[in-house]
């Protein structure tokens, strides 16, 4: 690394700049370093930084730990079945940043990335960096989705989002109204009933699926099966692909199974999507029972493919048998409307899902909607990269254990491109690019 000086100001200059110290930027600090690409790591916090603010206190990893792997790293501990609490996936990020040595720069926030001659200058509040690559490893999951007609809630009501909920001692006494039935709602939605607050739960589009099935868990089949590794150029509809919601699994030492029919045993209220709020009233779609239907659906199908692997390989030689799993119950009439100034919901919590925060990203690499545009992590600018999306290369990228395929395949782009840039002769000093 270098410094160049423009004005009284220094920068320093590194071929790449990693955007994030999650488990997907300490992936390509590792695969980066294999490669002896000089590079460093600025992250706004700390190292896992997201595991550690970010999260719930309940909150476990939907993936069992033998599953939970980085290039040259795994989990080595005594309950390969278990499921890690935050704290454990703190200490297995941490460790992970200490034994690959990663350039880590924390409490550094980026402020800006533009591009500047034949690379980019990167600032943060700590000093300004000129580099020929970036890759943004900030995370698919910054800022909460919230409709914009939360505007018209009754201002009584107490909003939280997942980000901000912790435990339900930060909840009003009274009901509460979850929003989502992805992994995130069904989760706050049990933990919430279980403090003994009434709650509603609106359904929208979900991904159901047992924890265990035929003696092993789900991720087992969908891993040996191949389904992991389903890659983004064999999907039809791969913009739908990566906004299917996180699956409705839960860790927990029982490996038990969470869906909406043990919610609405135990008492948790399921209505529809909600629609808007009209005068304090909340709206829910009368589409419930076919939202369901469909999640059911698209199960047995899941299951249906397992089983097919499982006697075709031999895998499912001595095992129990196929077995399929109730529908989902639906209410006869669901409620499709709830009046929010009677008392009854004190308390919303949005778990709707989640978007990327690019607000510091100044290069004109996004489409329409303000998504960012790439083909696998490759950004439609040289020398521009991302990881840690959902489906970026893989079905599995979505976890931990995908991020070491991916940040191999893309620290291999980003190695092709420097080569090819500085073939050309394009890749300048630093004090030419900061003078740009």
């Amino acid at each position: 690394m270098t410094a160049s000086a423009r004005h009284g100001r220094v920068a320093r200059t590194v071929t790449t700049v990693v955007v994030g110290a999650g488990h997907a930027g300490l992936a390509m600090s590792r695969c980066l370093s294999e490669r002896s690409i000089d590079h460093v790591v600025l992250e706004r916090g700390e190292v896992a930084n997201s595991w550690r603010r970010e999260r719930w206190d309940s909150l476990r990893l939907l993936t069992p730990n033998w599953q939970t792997r980085l290039p040259g790293y795994r989990y080595e501990g005594p309950d390969p079945d278990g499921y890690m609490s935050m704290s454990e996936v703190i200490d297995f990020v941490s460790g992970y940043a200490r034994v690959v040595s990663a350039p880590v720069e924390t409490r550094t926030t980026v402020t800006s990335v533009r591009p500047s001659g034949a690379g980019y200058r990167v600032v943060t509040d700590r000093g300004e960096w000129w580099c020929e690559a970036v890759v943004i490893a900030s995370g698919a999951f910054n800022i909460p989705v919230v409709p914009g007609f939360h505007e018209a809630v009754p201002s009584s009501l107490a909003m939280l989002t997942p980000k901000s909920y912790r435990n339900p001692g930060d909840l009003e006494e009274g009901g509460v109204l979850v929003v989502g039935s992805s992994a995130t709602g069904l989760q706050l939605a049990d933990e919430i009933h279980r403090s003994g607050r009434p709650v509603t739960l609106a359904v929208g589009g979900h991904v159901r699926m047992p924890r265990v099935y035929r003696g092993f868990d789900i991720q087992y089949w969908m891993d040996a099966a191949g389904i992991l590794d389903e890659r983004y150029e064999q999907v039809d509809d791969l913009a739908r692909a990566r906004r299917v919601p996180s699956p409705q699994l839960v860790g927990t030492p029982e490996r038990s199974t969470l869906d909406l029919n043990g919610l609405s045993a135990r008492g948790v209220r399921l209505v529809g999507r909600i629609c808007g709020v009209r005068d304090g009233v909340a709206l829910f779609s009368g589409g419930l029972r076919n939202v369901c239907q469909l999640a059911d659906l698209k199960m047995n199908r899941l299951l249906d493919g397992i089983d097919r692997w499982a006697t075709e390989s031999g895998a499912a030689n001595g095992l129990p048998a196929p077995e399929r799993f109730e529908p989902t119950r639906v209410p006869e009439s669901p409620q499709l409307n709830l009046d929010l100034r009677r008392g009854e919901i004190r308390s919303i919590v949005w778990a709707a899902g989640f978007r990327p925060d690019y607000s510091w990203l100044d290069v004109p690499v996004f489409d329409r909607k303000g998504r960012l545009r790439h083909d696998g992590g490759v950004v439609d600018a040289p020398g521009l990269y991302v990881m840690g999306l959902p489906f970026l290369r893989r079905r599995r990228s979505s976890f931990i254990h995908g991020a070491g395929g991916d940040a191999r395949e893309l620290c291999a782009e980003l190695a092709a491109q420097l080569e090819r840039s500085r073939g050309r002769g394009a890749a300048l000093s630093p004090g030419r690019a900061l003078a740009s």
